[in-house]
């Protein structure tokens, strides 16, 4: 399993590469983390584009703290009810592994197009359902690695897991997965355009080899990382 372990984390670091890799500045803007964690990211992305306000939602009261002790501006609020920010109001959104654990997907695309001020852009980045470890667990007859049927234990149906059980912490499941096609679908069916695709990550490869096989091979990269403007 340590190749595993050591495998999942270099791709987790590459596909934030990519993000930031994929943020033009927004000098003096605002920028928005949607489930920004313990805000160590958030502080990244707000660096990369130049940003004057660096906000985040964040609903787990431990990683809301530590985000604030980052210097993050840190609103505790549910992903699952209307945010408390104006319309119009922000230069640039992000979120990273959050939407496959909502099952109001449709408000979470809506929120981002009410949010988004003309001339902003939205970066959503996810797992890939038709990757090509999941593609192949399938062919086996074994769950999807990215989606979960249990919030208590996300390995069963699938006798192999890089990191283990995890713990029954609320919101930690995969609620819904997405091909690349499905989730830019949902972007423009709430009023998003879709400015580009990317995916990152290639298993089983080693995360160096991986770009590679990704743009050979784009459809079956184990991320997908999407940029949305109005």
């Amino acid at each position: 399993m340590g190749y595993l372990r050591w495998m999942f984390e270099g791709t987790d670091n590459l596909n934030r590469q990519v993000i930031l890799d994929c943020s033009p500045p927004r000098p003096g803007g605002t920028v928005l983390d949607l489930g920004c964690g313990d805000g160590s990211f958030t502080r990244q992305l707000g660096a990369r584009i130049g940003a004057a306000r660096v906000m985040g939602v964040e609903f787990m009261d431990y990683q809301a703290a530590a985000a604030e002790r980052n210097g993050v501006e840190v609103t505790r609020a549910s992903l699952a009810e209307v945010l408390p920010f104006e319309d119009a109001s922000i230069d640039v959104i992000h979120s990273n592994q959050v939407i496959e654990h909502l099952a109001g997907t449709d408000l979470f695309m809506r929120e981002i197009c009410r949010l988004l001020r003309p001339g902003g852009y939205a970066i959503v980045s996810t797992n890939n359902l038709s990757s090509l470890h999941n593609i192949f667990a399938l062919l086996l007859g074994w769950q999807p690695w990215a989606n979960h049927v249990s919030d208590e234990n996300v390995s069963l149906g699938n006798p192999i897991r890089p990191l283990g059980h995890l713990e029954p912490v609320a919101g930690r499941a995969h609620l819904r997965i997405f091909t690349g096609r499905a989730l830019a679908d949902l972007a423009r069916h709430h009023g998003l355009r879709v400015e580009l695709q990317r995916t990152v990550g290639f298993y089983p490869l080693p995360h160096w080899a991986a770009p590679v096989a990704t743009r050979l091979l784009p459809l079956w990269g184990a991320y997908l990382v999407q940029r949305y403007a109005l």
